[in-house]
């Protein structure tokens, strides 16, 4: 039988072990521990306060130059191109990486899309 671990972290799925020292289930059989619940399973979660927060910055500051201009390439369907630009602007203001120029994109994508819905 196989079982879903229900960690906050990962989802990958535990074969049972069978007791046997070769094959897909080799291992010595042993109890489930249960764990409690520790602070450090919330990282990255975003609190109530943190968000409101965010979202007030933005309404009183708006969007920076750059994110306006992506959101215009985003709008004439250049999403590619929109993923470049941000990669390389967030990489200048020492934000980091590719994965979070993506994150941005999606994150002015839903703006987008929200600003159509109202």
């Amino acid at each position: 039988t196989s079982e879903i671990l229900k960690l906050p972290f990962t989802f990958s799925i535990a074969m049972a072990a069978s007791g046997i020292a070769v094959g897909l289930n080799k291992g010595h059989i042993t109890a489930r521990r249960e764990l409690k619940v520790t602070p450090s399973y919330k990282k990255g979660v975003q609190s109530k306060r943190t968000k409101f927060v965010r979202d007030l910055v933005r309404e009183v500051a708006g969007f920076a130059p750059y994110e306006r201009r992506i959101m215009e390439l985003i709008k004439n369907s250049k999403d590619k191109r929109a993923k470049k630009l941000c990669k390389k602007r967030v990489s200048d203001l020492r934000l980091g990486t590719f994965v979070r120029a993506k994150a941005k994109v999606e994150e002015l994508t839903n703006v987008i899309a929200e600003q159509r819905r109202h």
